[in-house]
């Protein structure tokens, strides 16, 4: 009987990766973030580890969205206090956050707890076509 491979701390090797978001659905998009970001295109992929790769996201104010989901979704915030419930569409916080509605995309794809928030911290968001990270030397995915 073969035996379930778990990997460890000197077998996960880390990787950068840039996605260019410019005309990209935004779903189809997070997902793909968020399979790189847990490690699932790796052989070595524990579900408990970090076995993922840093992803970097250029573009996002470029990002295309289908049907009415630009006057129809709606992204819910609420401040605790009576009628502190706040909503502001994704047409809105396109044009305010870009970065924001990609990082919410991928961040609800995450497991929750701290595996998904220390997931979250390998990706890194900016709505234009520059970057700071050129010394973690990314290599360019395709999607």
């Amino acid at each position: 009987m073969d035996k379930t491979y778990s990997a460890k701390k000197v077998d996960i090797k880390r990787q950068w990766y840039i996605i260019d978001a410019k005309d990209r659905v935004l779903g189809r998009l997070a997902a793909k973030v968020a399979s790189v970001l847990r490690g699932k295109h790796k052989p070595i992929f524990t579900p408990h580890l970090d076995t993922g790769d840093g992803v970097i996201v250029i573009n996002a104010a470029k990002i295309k969205v289908t049907g009415r989901k630009l006057k129809q979704k709606a992204y819910l915030r609420y401040s605790g206090y009576p009628g502190g419930l706040r909503e502001v569409s994704l047409e809105a916080m396109l044009k305010n956050k870009p970065a924001t509605v990609i990082k919410l995309a991928v961040r609800r794809m995450l497991p929750g707890g701290p595996l998904g928030r220390d997931l979250l911290k390998k990706l890194k968001v900016y709505t234009e076509d520059k970057h700071g990270h050129v010394s973690q030397k990314p290599v360019v995915l395709e999607i």
